[in-house]
């Protein structure tokens, strides 16, 4: 908000905003029902192909988490990667859509489910209209673009739908960290398999 005086934006204290916005983004994820990430965490251990989409900045949380499922050993791959293999019985696609639908998003979870893979979707709207589509859903309560003044209260840190987005970071970050511990990866065996051409 503009100082009407000076016609300057007050500055903006950094470590309080930063702890502002780690209250918001623990609020998110200590939301998320528990039993239904360790579901996920059930179906990425067995799973064969893993393929991941989202759009815009939740596309680039989905390729944050399949890299990082990639350094645990499993086969995750970004949809749209030339390299991702056909999806069938057996395999997840695993999709956010944090306003609750894509056209896009529903499409390729049904081509997904044709195949007979098995569907995952990340959201912040509870009765998102994609839910149908899904094998298992995860709610994130989190303001998005769709919906920019639900579970607020006050003046917030974090803008538009970034606290969904860095929300879904952190609960991947969880998932990864619990995957580790079931499939007895340790971060020398992650290492490994991160990319020497960089």
């Amino acid at each position: 908000m503009k100082n009407t005086a000076t016609g300057q934006v007050p500055a903006v204290d950094l470590p309080e905003w930063a702890a502002n916005a780690c209250r918001e983004l623990q609020a998110v994820v200590a939301a998320v029902a528990v039993e239904d990430v360790d579901a996920l965490c059930g179906l990425l251990a067995q799973a064969g192909v893993i393929a991941l989409h989202g759009l815009g900045r939740e596309g680039l949380m989905m390729r944050a988490f399949s890299m990082r499922l990639f350094h645990l050993g499993l086969r995750a791959t970004p949809v749209g990667d030339m390299a991702l293999p056909a999806v069938g019985g057996g395999d997840l696609f695993i999709a956010s859509a944090g306003p609750g639908h894509f056209d896009t998003v529903a499409a390729l979870m049904r081509i997904a489910q044709a195949a007979g893979a098995k569907t995952v979707l990340f959201t912040a709207e509870p009765d998102a209209p994609l839910r149908h589509c899904a094998d298992l859903t995860i709610v994130l309560p989190a303001r998005t673009m769709a919906r920019p003044v639900a579970y607020t209260s006050g003046p917030l840190a974090l803008p538009m739908g970034s606290a969904y987005e860095g929300g879904l970071f952190l609960l991947c970050e969880y998932i990864v960290a619990q995957l580790a511990g079931r499939l007895d990866v340790d971060e020398a065996s992650m290492r490994v398999r991160h990319t020497n051409l960089e």
